[in-house]
């Protein structure tokens, strides 16, 4: 195994070299999503509004194997910072172990309580609600593989290497961006499958990811060979990952929940409103997914200088990399509202009104572009130094704030922009105190004992 344990040289260097896979990964995942909106655009906004709604599903999916994820890669990373080993391939048995548990529970949740579920959104129009059945039980199939994928990413970034994750997830891209267009409509040997044909397309796309990963893991062979995910796991280990983990999970669960009640507000302004919700988070995501990137890397070096007790190195790695996500975030803004028709066209491209309702919402939230990066690097910074409930505690407080903040502006002339206004003052007020938060954990550190020798960039 190669180890890359990022606690000497040059701290931007790192930092890019990290991230950029990262960055890149969650592109391709995201991608996964929108190459499916954009297909099933071209049949109606009612089949984007469909796979929208069990988006949320599949978004409270995320924030439960999430607890896999950030335990793995902090563990990973803090015990490699340590030099132990045993500790690290602890910490991805019991990591795969949880994961596979939580999503088989999961899937057969989806499945058994399918019709309550998509009932919970009171969608009027019978045919979006089929498609919404259809989608989330062919996508529920292949939740396994939807689950395991971050998990061993996880552990390729823990130990710093971002670039096999990459790699591996661009095939799974390719084979989904092939799919899309052949199973969504009918296109050679394949039947017109429509709504169908892009949760297949998906579910195929994600398991081929899962057996290239398999497959990559013989890199890691300290951490992966010999292990065995039905050995008993060890409490100490399992203590170890519920307190890594579980605020991250709770916050990401609570945070989908509390989208899912914004879009039965929405829903009263009809399926387009849905649809803008769905499609402009998308696109809002290619800013936070951007900041994402950068999370994990910061959280991985941040992890491994904690481990080594290098307190200077996780100060400068924490702002240089905060540099960074604040460009990304005042370029988003810059898009987000100066040309923002163009942009949601790529998605709705014929409906009028969706468009408008679209571009109103862009517009709004360009205005909380730089917060929301800042307060994801600063999350990343966090879950580094082993520390995963502030950033938890100031997302589940203000993203719950949310229903309240919808309810009482949505009441008054702004309508339905009062939804997209109580989402933006939300994420400016998240990044704002997370911001100071941290800055007064890091000032309590004290000054390195190490005698760094390390490059500025």
């Amino acid at each position: 195994m190669k180890n890359n344990y990022l606690t000497n040289g040059p701290i931007t260097k790192a930092l890019v070299k990290l991230a950029l896979p990262i960055m890149a990964t969650s592109f391709v995942q995201m991608t996964y999503t929108m190459m499916d909106m954009i297909w099933l655009g071209r049949i109606g906004s009612n089949a984007v509004a469909a796979s929208g709604t069990v988006g949320f599903f599949t978004w409270i999916g995320s924030a439960l194997f999430i607890l896999s994820k950030i335990a793995v890669e902090v563990g990973v990373a803090q015990s490699l910072g340590k030099d132990d080993i045993h500790a690290a391939r602890e910490y991805v048995r019991h990591s795969i172990q949880l994961d596979i548990i939580i999503a088989l529970v999961y899937t057969a949740i989806l499945i058994i309580f399918r019709n309550s579920m998509i009932g919970f959104f009171r969608i009027d129009d019978q045919e979006v609600v089929q498609m919404a059945l259809d989608y989330l039980v062919i996508i529920s199939i292949g939740l396994i593989f939807y689950f395991i994928n971050p998990v061993l990413s996880g552990v390729f970034n823990g130990v710093g290497d971002s670039v096999t994750p990459f790699k591996v997830n661009v095939v799974g891209l390719i084979v989904n961006m092939v799919l899309d267009p052949l199973m969504i409509l009918g296109i050679g040997p394949f039947p017109y499958m429509g709504i169908k044909g892009a949760a297949w397309a998906t579910v195929i796309a994600q398991a081929t990811v899962t057996f290239l990963f398999i497959f990559e893991c013989r890199k890691l062979t300290s951490l992966f060979s010999g292990l065995n995910i039905f050995k008993l796991p060890k409490k100490e280990y399992l203590k170890s990952i519920v307190k890594l983990g579980v605020p991250v999970s709770i916050q990401n669960v609570i945070f989908a929940t509390i989208s899912m009640f914004l879009a039965r507000i929405i829903a009263q302004w009809g399926y387009q409103a849905i649809a803008v919700q769905n499609v402009g988070s998308q696109i809002e995501s290619i800013s936070w997914m951007t900041a994402g990137g950068f999370s994990t890397a910061i959280s991985t070096f941040v992890g491994q200088n904690y481990g080594a007790g290098k307190w200077d190195r996780i100060r400068e790695g924490y702002k240089k990399g905060l540099m960074i996500v604040g460009i990304i975030g005042l370029i988003a803004t810059f898009l987000f509202f100066f040309v923002p028709e163009p942009i949601i066209k790529i998605f709705i491209p014929t409906d009028r009104e969706a468009i408008e309702i679209g571009i109103n919402y862009l517009k709004i939230l360009s205005l909380s572009q730089f917060f929301m990066v800042v307060e994801i690097a600063t999350q990343g910074a966090f879950n580094g130094l082993g520390k995963t409930l502030p950033p938890s505690l100031v997302g589940i407080i203000l993203n719950a704030l949310r229903i309240p903040g919808a309810l009482i502006l949505s009441s008054t002339v702004l309508g339905l922009n009062g939804v997209w206004w109580s989402i933006c003052i939300s994420s400016i007020l998240k990044g704002v105190i997370l911001f100071i938060w941290l800055a007064i954990v890091l000032k309590s550190f004290p000054k390195s004992s190490l005698n760094e020798a390390y490059e500025e960039c």
